[in-house]
């Protein structure tokens, strides 16, 4: 017996398939758009409260409520943050001012979309004992400094200290400031010195920035061509960021659990010293977390140009920084 052939559907029925499939269709397209973007943020060093703000936006969510699934990347002294940003191979970066800028004169195309410091932490700390406070009365012994970063090259134009001073190669150690009562070294206020106090010695910081070379520091950079192409992306990881110094600066205690976490050389006490360091720097009286001023750009970029690493004209600091990324909070 032959089999009778199925009915037609009912043109109510098969309307209602179509709309059923489309919208299906539908949601898969919104779920693939909704999709977390995949971000990478080059830190400049190992995880420290230098970086706050960074990790405060991916302990508390702010990355992922801007639909971002941001990966810090570790730094390493012989992995430069800037080249990377520029060539693509990250999308964000952390760095400093005059590195910004730097890099900008030898066209390197990268932008500062946020300032994380809004003073530089950089400093030269000298042991207690010595009775130095001003550091031209460094003399002899040694001092721990590279020679190659610009406030390096501002300290020596500014003291022209005499070559009883040895200038010694910065190991990324406090060792060598510690077996030596004579010893001068860089460092960041809210890092070196409180590794070195945590370790017995009695230490004096003199503060670079209070003696006129003042870059920001912890800035969220980026490439042109990101910017240029995906510009909805660098405000909500700007707007992230920024979100995520608020809230280190309010409680940096969840936030440094994860920075040790990645980097167990630091105490506990030693993060929480540091972070307490770092909230002037942060956020001085009349600033807020983020900002940056158009007129301490031109005024780093003459700077360097009168300390002979920058060529008249060959930086436009005005290019060097966005204002308009990160909108006004209401």
């Amino acid at each position: 017996m032959r089999a009778l052939p199925r009915p037609f559907l009912p043109r109510e029925r098969i309307g209602a398939l179509v709309h059923l499939v489309v919208a299906c269709l539908l949601l898969v397209a919104c779920a693939r758009e909704q999709d977390p973007a995949k971000v990478r943020i080059a830190l400049n060093w190992f995880p420290e409260v230098e970086h706050g703000g960074y990790f405060a936006a991916l302990v508390h969510g702010y990355y992922k409520e801007e639909g971002l699934d941001v990966e810090l990347v570790s730094g390493r002294p012989e992995a430069p943050v800037l080249p990377q940003v520029a060539a693509g191979r990250v999308d964000f970066g952390v760095a400093d001012g005059s590195e910004i800028l730097l890099a900008r004169a030898q066209g390197a195309p990268v932008v500062a979309l946020v300032a994380g410091l809004q003073k530089s932490p950089r400093c030269i700390m000298v042991h207690e004992a010595s009775g130095i406070t001003d550091l031209a009365d460094l003399k002899t012994g040694s001092l721990h400094m590279s020679v190659r970063e610009p406030f390096s090259t501002f300290l020596r134009a500014h003291y022209k200290w005499p070559e009883t001073l040895q200038i010694v190669p910065y190991s990324g150690s406090v060792a060598p400031f510690l077996l030596d009562p004579r010893a001068a070294q860089q460092g960041y206020v809210f890092s070196e010195p409180i590794i070195a106090e945590a370790q017995g010695a009695k230490v004096r910081c003199i503060l670079v920035a209070d003696l006129g070379f003042n870059p920001y520091a912890s800035v969220l950079v980026t490439s042109e061509s990101l910017l240029a192409s995906r510009p909805e992306l660098a405000a909500r990881v700007a707007a992230a960021t920024v979100r995520g110094w608020e809230q280190y600066l309010r409680d940096p205690s969840a936030t440094n659990a994860e920075i040790r976490a990645r980097n167990t050389e630091l105490s506990p006490e030693i993060l929480a010293k540091g972070a307490t360091a770092l909230a002037p720097l942060a956020a001085p009286a009349g600033t807020k977390p983020g900002a940056m001023d158009p007129a301490r750009w031109k005024a780093l970029a003459d700077q360097l140009v009168e300390l002979g690493l920058v060529s008249p004209g060959a930086v436009d600091p005005a290019a060097a920084y966005r204002l308009d990324v990160v909108k006004p909070s209401k």
